[in-house]
């Protein structure tokens, strides 16, 4: 199960003016599923995305990239799931380009209009008949208040579907932010997560929405891991509809910080949740690394922790065989790092300093803490200001399960 992680309530998800989201079963490829999201955007909304980087990327990964840089206003955006329409060459595109014009002729939209997103199974044709027969029903559910829904729509191997809300006041005006993401298993993004979507009433310049969506993606979706791959599709789109009659924001807005703020919790909330529904997941765990050189050997330590099988099975294991963070620590691949220098936490406690056990540590504490379900393993390098905050889960029997029962 989640790792205290619930599927929000359908009220708590708040309509965003100017967005519309409807669903359909369209038996892409599982029965009695919702597998196929249209969202709706007024026109004059103002778009912006990050993507996979995977050289692999998926055939509506290229689209998007392509769409919205020919800047002829995001209209709709197309997500199935049960397949990725990835590692599928020419026709995977042709496919795409399909299901984009048949929803843009049903909107009475520009095929370049429509932003589509895939995700399921890699290396397997997108049954493009199926998505077009379920345009319909989902064109004809299209509300406001359609989130909770639309989380559920785009959920693959997701026990729960995944989203949040802020209200803020803009120039005297409320503004509203709303985002859904799904994710579960190959979590480990790079300038997105598998597919996040946010959406925003606030007027906002284009350049500064571009600027928003870097930084919140630095702060949030690429401080997650759950197995170390990255996807063929991470996408994150943020919109913004500029329907709550606030100035528009400008990177130069005295309220530009509170918006970059606000969407940037946001995504924190919906990437976190992403590692709390971590396929098999029964541990969270904070890993922090501070008093680097720089960023870069910061975030080279606490992936290296992150990624290693040895640490993650150990916590869920409960077993505080610490030995294998230091390990971790030692070939994360700092050539200079002084190892008598440096400190390891497990959250408030002292582990590990001067090269290696702290003489004031006893295993039991480290085993009561490895027995919670939300862990800090705290790394202080001793060498600089630099400091980093990621989140991982732990390996359990059913990561294993999930993975290799995940086609059948």
């Amino acid at each position: 199960m989640p790792v205290k992680l619930t599927a929000p309530q359908a009220t708590s998800l708040l309509p965003v003016k100017g967005v519309q989201l409807g669903f359909a079963e369209a038996y892409v490829r599982k029965p009695n599923r919702k597998d196929v999201l249209v969202m709706t955007l007024v026109e004059g909304s103002r778009v912006a995305g990050v993507f996979t980087k995977n050289r692999f990327c998926a055939a509506p990964v290229t689209l998007c990239k392509d769409f919205l840089a020919q800047k002829t206003g995001v209209r709709a955006l197309l997500v199935n799931t049960g397949c990725a329409n990835a590692g599928t060459g020419e026709d995977g595109l042709n496919r795409a380009r399909q299901s984009c014009d048949a929803l843009a002729s049903l909107l009475n939209f520009e095929a370049n209009q429509v932003l589509p997103f895939s995700t399921g199974v890699i290396l397997e044709p997108l049954p493009v008949d199926k998505v077009i027969a379920g345009l319909p029903a989902a064109i004809d559910n299209l509300k406001e208040d359609n989130w909770l829904n639309a989380a559920e729509a785009i959920m693959t191997t997701d026990i729960v579907a995944k989203g949040t809300s802020r209200s803020i006041v803009l120039g005297g005006k409320q503004v509203i932010i709303t985002g859904i993401s799904k994710g579960s298993g190959m979590i480990h993004p790079n300038m997105a997560t598998m597919l996040g979507y946010v959406a925003t009433d606030a007027a906002v310049s284009q350049s500064a929405l571009a600027s928003i969506i870097q930084y919140a993606v630095n702060k949030s979706f690429n401080c997650i891991t759950v197995d170390g791959d990255t996807s063929t599709n991470d996408s994150l789109i943020m919109m913004a509809t500029n329907q709550a009659g606030n100035a528009e924001i400008t990177e130069n807005s005295a309220d530009f910080i509170v918006l970059r703020d606000a969407l940037t919790d946001v995504a924190i909330e919906l990437a976190q949740a992403i590692v709390r529904d971590g396929e098999g997941a029964t541990k969270f765990m904070t890993v922090t690394v501070e008093g680097g050189n720089n960023e870069e050997e910061c975030r080279k330590v606490a992936y290296a922790i992150a990624h290693s099988p040895l640490i993650k099975t150990a916590f869920f294991a409960s077993d505080p065989n610490l030995g294998r963070i230091l390990a971790a620590i030692g070939y994360a691949g700092i050539d200079d790092l002084d190892v008598n220098a440096l400190q390891l936490y497990l959250g408030d406690v002292l582990v590990a300093e001067k090269g290696g056990r702290a003489a004031s540590y006893v295993e039991e504490q480290g085993a009561a803490i490895m027995k919670e379900s939300d862990i800090l393993v705290r790394v202080v390098l001793n060498r600089g200001d630099e400091n980093i905050t990621i989140w991982t889960c732990d390996f359990s029997y059913d990561y294993v399960k999930i993975n290799a029962d995940y086609r059948s």
